[in-house]
Order: C-alpha cells, then sequence, then structure tokens
C-alpha cells in the first residue's frame, strides 16, 4: 500500500513539473515574441519553415494538453448505485431536479422516481374511450410538461394536467409513421425520431397543445434516439449505425463516429451535459463514450453493461444508463 501511494505521488509530481515547465517556457518565449507585433524589426533567425514547424507542433500541443485535461476532469467506471426496474427500459429522462422518468417495454405507464430509486408517482398511459397504449419515449419540459411518443398509435402525446394535480389526460400532438426518440433543444423546440421514415421533426407548441412551426430534416437510415446538442442544436442515433451532429438552423455538422478509431456497433441512448459534451451509449459494445468539443473521445464506462440502451445526465457529475440486459438504471460518476 504504500508503494502504491508513493508511485502515485511520483506521477503527479512528474505531471506537475512537466506542466510548469511547458508554462515557464512558454512565458519567456512570449515575452521575447510580444513586442514583435509593436516593432517593425525582422524574426531574427526564425525562419519561415521554423515557424511553420512550430505553428504544426504547437497545434498538436494543445490538442494534447486538451485530451490530457479531459482525463484528468473525468472519471471511468465509478457505479454508485443501481435501481432495479420492473422490464426492460424504453425510454429515459432525467430532469434538472434529479427526477426520473422511465417508460418500459410491457408497461403502460411512465414510472416516476428520485435518484434513490423511490416511487414518486406513476402516469397511466390509457386514452379515452381507447385504453392503454405503449409508451416509446419519454421527454420533460423545463416546467414539467411530459411528453410520450407511441409507436402503436403512431403519435407523439402530451399530459396535460387538470385542476387537481392528481388528475389529468393524454392529449395527441401530432401523428408520424413511427415515432421513437424524443428530445427538447435548447430553443425549446420538441424533437421526434421517425424510425422508419428516416425523418427527425421539430416543433414548438401553443398553449392550446396545437403544434406550430413543424419542421423535417430528412436523410436518415434508422433514426433511434434524439437530443439536444451544443449551441442550440441536436443530435441523432442511427440503428447500426453513426450518430449525426447538426445545428441550431438544423445544418449537417458531420458524424460522431469520424472521430473514434473503429466506428459504432449499434449507437443508442444519447444526451448532451452542461458542459456541452455529447454521451453516446453503443448497445453492441456495451460501452459508453464522451464525445467533448474539442479533443478526443473519453470511454466513461467500459464494463459491467449487459445491454445498455438509454442515457441522460444528472447534477453532480452523474451519468444514468438504463441496462436491459440486467433490468437496472446504472447511476455512475463521471466528473471529478
Amino acid at each position: 500500500m504504500a508503494h502504491s501511494l508513493g508511485t502515485t505521488w511520483q506521477q503527479k509530481e512528474k505531471f506537475l513539473r512537466a506542466m510548469h515547465a511547458l508554462q515557464v517556457t512558454s512565458d519567456h518565449t512570449l515575452q521575447v515574441a510580444s513586442p514583435l507585433l509593436e516593432h517593425p524589426g525582422g524574426l531574427g533567425l526564425l525562419t519561415g519553415s521554423h515557424l511553420n514547424h512550430l505553428v504544426q507542433q504547437s497545434q498538436g500541443l494543445c490538442a494534447e494538453l486538451d485530451h490530457v485535461g479531459h482525463l484528468l476532469r473525468f472519471q471511468q467506471d465509478q457505479l454508485l448505485r443501481q435501481i432495479p426496474t420492473p422490464g426492460g427500459v424504453r425510454g429515459l429522462h432525467c430532469s434538472m431536479d434529479g427526477t426520473l422518468y422511465l417508460t418500459f417495454d410491457e408497461a403502460p405507464c411512465i414510472k416516476i422516481l428520485d435518484l434513490s430509486g423511490h416511487s414518486l408517482h406513476s402516469l397511466p398511459c390509457t386514452l379515452p374511450g381507447t385504453g392503454a397504449f405503449m409508451s416509446e419515449d419519454v421527454t420533460v419540459t423545463g416546467s414539467g410538461l411530459v411528453l410520450v411518443s407511441s409507436l402503436v398509435h403512431k403519435a407523439v402525446y402530451a399530459f396535460q394536467h387538470h385542476s387537481k394535480a392528481s388528475q389529468g389526460e393524454w392529449v395527441k400532438i401530432l401523428t408520424f409513421e413511427s415515432p421513437r426518440g424524443l428530445g427538447v433543444d435548447a430553443l425549446g423546440r420538441f424533437l421526434v425520431a421517425d424510425y422508419v421514415s428516416g425523418l427527425v421533426h421539430s416543433f414548438s407548441l401553443s398553449s392550446s397543445f396545437k403544434a406550430i412551426g413543424l419542421t423535417t430534416v430528412p436523410g436518415f437510415c434508422g433514426p433511434r434516439y434524439v437530443s439536444n446538442g451544443p449551441d442550440g442544436g441536436f443530435v441523432v442515433s442511427e440503428e447500426c449505425g453513426d450518430v449525426q451532429l447538426f445545428g441550431h438552423a438544423h445544418q449537417p455538422l458531420g458524424s460522431l463516429g469520424s472521430r473514434l478509431e473503429d466506428p459504432f456497433g449499434n449507437p443508442a441512448g444519447i444526451c448532451t451535459d452542461a458542459q456541452d459534451n455529447i454521451i453516446v451509449v453503443d448497445e453492441q459494445r456495451k460501452e459508453v463514450t464522451l464525445f467533448p468539443r474539442v479533443g478526443s473521445p473519453v470511454r466513461l464506462v467500459s464494463k459491467g453493461l449487459q445491454r445498455p440502451t438509454g442515457v441522460a445526465c444528472a447534477s453532480h457529475g452523474r451519468l444514468l444508463v438504463a441496462d436491459n440486459g440486467d433490468n437496472y438504471v446504472k447511476i455512475f460518476k463521471y466528473l471529478t
């Protein structure tokens, strides 16, 4: 044990010395170089080739230091607790206050829990004159409005509360061919992944639950889950495919798979944390990967998962993963 502690301290000291040496050297060079902008003199013995080499080396070093910074901040495989579920989880959402919303394979309701696993409430998924329906995914706005998607009824529903807090009913918002994943972007627009059609729909809701400003983005191959992305955009996972990134005006920004050494197996649940890091569950590879805005991807969970499908972020650096292999929602600590 003493040897282990000594080794850890030696590694920390070595790292801090390296960072200090970089800082001292760069500060000294910057002091020498700064007056060049104020005086018409040349660059001394610094040639164009030296300058080009310096630029390339500095870009690589900056990228490496960004990656080091990520490795210092993030943790891997730090399981905090497991919440048992009554069956396979289809939809997973965690609100800012730590309230957990779950939909299931064989239960026509939404279970509402706290992060300790205590049941808070249950919303039955029933329609007047029609009966129960199975909900595919769930999302919740900051004001507490609950939306679900239903593959069987080919629709998206919102839960409208009545005057009594315990009462309410589901209101049909829109009909789609095969709605699966749901999300809300930073601008408050709802997002729907339309699986068979290969589309993602975006719209807002009026106070009377009428959809307004419906926009459709085509060209997907089996869109599965959709989530808000950085800068008001959104991200979409494609079954056995890639994860596509879009901007606030729905313009394509490329794929996350291009940043991996190996392609995704079967990307499933996706979410974006408060620092605009995108987190992706790979159901086939049984792992969770974080994609920072700058730098290389970071593996957050690499063991202990059997069939992960959903993911959500919670406060205090916690990550929730729905594992349908053993019917648990697993809570990890991923930020130091």
